[in-house]
């Protein structure tokens, strides 16, 4: 059945004015009070208003002649290098209205950020410009793209193209380039058919950047060719959050240069005052009123007759001096050992630009060309998609107090499911991103959690989840019982990255060096990873599990993984003797009807499937525990269970996870490997979304290829990289 008329069959349609009139309240719009708008819409209703608005977008679009490449996503990451500086474009949207779509902080907060071109004494909106100015018109949009770290718009205006580039770097191995909270958008304007139109281009920001936008207060001030606009919350308690999850204690950055290309002018006050002034004039004001609610920060430039392609380039930040709280010290910023103030960061990340677009444009070509050597352009593009959307929740910081670069560690937020800080199984669905890239990047996210729990807070025999329940609070949890407790998981999770670090650094102090605290979690494993007892597994989502199969092939691998580096064959046989209780011996197995082959189940004994990613890490460090039917099996059995858009997780549950998916079809024959890709590329690219990119999502049903809205914009993506991590080991 079509979307729409499943949705007139459920009789949901009395549920949508809810969702649309919270979204018209975003757009300042709103007609209904804020207790309605605040109160609690179901997930259904969510639901139902994506596959409206997509619906709606197909059909009454106005951009119905552009192309994107290589497809339009759920939501085009424009700025997006940490938790807090995270802009993102709705796609649908976008392909429907582009000048009128107004991008979005991760959460849904909308983010004022306009853009505008003057050709030949006529304004036209580009993009972000839901209310125009009299006497403007909307530029067309011809193409939207998308690459590892650039998205990119090209629209007509006139006699001119004009090409938005929304640039956020990626440095694998350049930790101060990683660490600035900066993103770059490159504003160009070309004649049409040999013209030389006269072009100024503009563009704005305002206190949703903030946080609290009615609260905002901005300051001014030129750094030799760099004029800087800081927006802040006066008053704002340091590692505060709004309740859309921005950093209200951060100071938003807005900047541009001048340049021989360009004369730079600017201005402050009300969105109508400024952009009248650019629309009328091509120019600004340069002046700066004192800042109210509803103003704007305005940058323009005059590229004066274009003959050639010419470009000016716009800088967009969100700075915490104070990045992370980590059990008490104050966890700056890596490149603030270099860079201590805005101004001289700020010149550096313009100064930059030409070494970070060619480690990027390296990047764009690798990812492309390897991913689709691995398993195609569809897996390609899913990569692309991933990258930015991985480093989106990772903040790489050092020590406020000495800015020490030898003591540096890296934080990440678990974005949309909980907020937590560090959280061990969010860590663990990294491990291709960095074995591709930078397995160092690895060691960064475990060593604050293994130094905590080296200390003495944290007194239970297995790995903790967490090191903090509320991100950038890295705080621990000195009562013990208020963390999440995965036993089991996060103590085989702690022991497969560790083995997987070694491996593939070859650095075989690292884990030497904290051999206690690890034996202490092979030996837990020892005595309560077989049989494990009622207890939560990394999806939380399905509930506690007594004897969960998936939790005791991790046990097998963790301890098999750990006698590899230890060299300790008490270790090793234990995981071989788990693996064989499980599956020789048929209590974690049962044979099924349809491949008369063995398949995995969801618990001892039990007849349900079960999506069985463990088995990626023992292929991926050639551990002998299972033999190749075993895999056989598994791959024969996902091709009999796939649904609409893929493969639950598990047999009683319509929703699937496309790391877990990834993981899976890693190890998965190359039929089945291929059919997951694709059915992941279905999902990502079906147009019915308008987040940012949901990992979790129903597979099969009547809600088949939704995201699920709370599980929007984590960092997990990086677990794409499986297939493509495998075939490098």
């Amino acid at each position: 059945m079509a979307p729409a008329a499943r949705l007139v069959v459920q009789g949901l349609w009395d549920q949508v004015p809810l969702r649309l009139n919270g979204l018209l309240k975003k757009n300042g719009m709103s007609f209904i009070p804020d207790a309605v708008v605040q109160c609690a819409v179901g997930e259904m209703a969510q639901k139902t208003f994506k596959v409206v608005a997509a619906l709606f977008a197909a059909f009454q679009g106005t951009n119905s002649a552009a192309t994107f490449t290589p497809f339009l996503p759920p939501s085009y990451p424009l700025a997006v290098r940490n938790p807090y500086l995270s802009a993102w474009l709705p796609g649908p949207q976008a392909s429907s209205d582009f000048t009128s779509t107004v991008p979005q902080f991760w959460s849904g907060d909308n983010l004022t950020w306009s853009v505008i071109a003057r050709v030949d004494g006529t304004a036209y909106n580009l993009v972000g410009v839901p209310s125009p100015e009299s006497d403007t018109q909307s530029a067309s949009l011809s193409e939207g793209k998308f690459t590892t770290t650039h998205s990119i718009f090209t629209l007509t205006a006139g006699n001119a193209n004009i090409t938005l580039d929304y640039f956020s770097p990626v440095s694998f191995d350049n930790y101060v380039r990683q660490s600035l909270p900066f993103s770059y958008l490159t504003v160009s304007a070309v004649g049409l058919d040999g013209n030389t139109p006269d072009v100024q281009v503009y563009s704005d920001i305002d206190g949703t950047w903030t946080g609290d936008e009615a609260s905002t207060s901005t300051s001014f001030s030129i750094s030799g060719t760099a004029s800087i606009f800081e927006l802040s919350v006066p008053g704002a308690a340091t590692y505060s959050q709004s309740s859309y999850e921005h950093a209200l204690w951060g100071t938003a950055v807005w900047s541009s240069e001048s340049s021989d290309n360009s004369t730079l002018t600017t201005q402050s006050g009300a969105s109508s005052t400024v952009r009248s002034q650019f629309v009328s004039n091509g120019s600004l004001a340069g002046t700066h009123a004192t800042w109210a609610s509803g103003d704007v920060a305005g940058l323009a430039h005059d590229f004066g007759t274009v003959s050639s392609t010419t470009s000016a380039t716009f800088a967009i930040g969100v700075v915490r001096e104070d990045a992370v709280n980590y059990l008490g010290t104050a966890y700056t910023h890596y490149y603030r050992a270099t860079y201590s103030d805005i101004a001289s960061t700020v010149t550096h990340f313009f100064d930059d630009y030409s070494a970070a677009a060619s480690e990027g444009s390296d990047l764009d070509s690798t990812v492309s060309t390897t991913g689709n050597s691995v398993a195609g352009s569809n897996y390609a593009a899913i990569l692309e998609l991933s990258v930015r959307q991985t480093f989106g929740g990772i903040d790489l910081t050092i020590p406020g107090d000495t800015l020490n670069t030898d003591e540096a560690y890296a934080f990440i937020k678990e974005i949309s499911s909980n907020g937590n800080t560090n959280t061990v199984d969010i860590i663990v669905e990294l491990i291709p991103f960095f074995a591709i890239f930078n397995i160092e990047w690895l060691k960064l996210l475990l060593d604050p959690v293994v130094a905590y729990l080296e200390g003495d807070e944290w007194t239970y025999d297995w790995c903790i989840h967490d090191i903090g329940s509320a991100y950038p609070n890295a705080t621990g949890h000195p009562n013990n019982d208020d963390a999440e407790q995965m036993p089991v998981e996060e103590s085989g999770n702690i022991l497969i990255m560790a083995a997987i670090y070694q491996e593939v650094s070859g650095d075989t102090s690292w884990a030497t060096s904290h051999e206690s605290l690890f034996a202490g979690y092979a030996d837990y494993l020892i005595d309560n990873g077989l049989y494990p007892t009622n207890q939560l597994s990394t999806n939380d989502g399905l509930g506690s599990f007594t004897n969960m199969t998936q939790l005791g092939v991790k046990a097998a691998v963790a301890l098999s993984a750990y006698g590899l580096i230890t060299g300790n064959e008490t270790y090793t046989n234990y995981g071989d003797s788990f693996a064989d209780t499980i599956y020789t011996d048929g209590v974690g197995v049962r044979i099924s009807s349809t491949t008369n082959q063995t398949y995995f189940t969801l618990t001892y004994q039990s007849s349900t499937w079960f999506m069985l990613f463990n088995l990626y890490p023992a292929k991926y460090l050639n551990l002998t525990l299972f033999p190749e039917a075993a895999y056989t099996g598994q791959s024969a059995l996902y091709a009999t269970v796939a649904g609409e858009y893929g493969i639950p997780l598990e047999g009683e549950v319509e929703w699937g996870k496309t790391d877990w998916q990834m993981w899976s079809a890693a190890v998965a024959s190359t039929e089945v490997r291929t059919q997951m890709i694709d059915d992941l590329y279905s999902y990502m690219s079906n147009g019915l979304n308008d987040d940012p990119f949901a990992d979790r999502y129903w597979a099969t049903g009547d809600e088949a290829g939704l995201g699920a809205n709370s599980f929007r914009a984590r960092p997990v993506l990086g677990a794409h990289f499986a297939p493509w991590a495998y075939d490098l080991r």
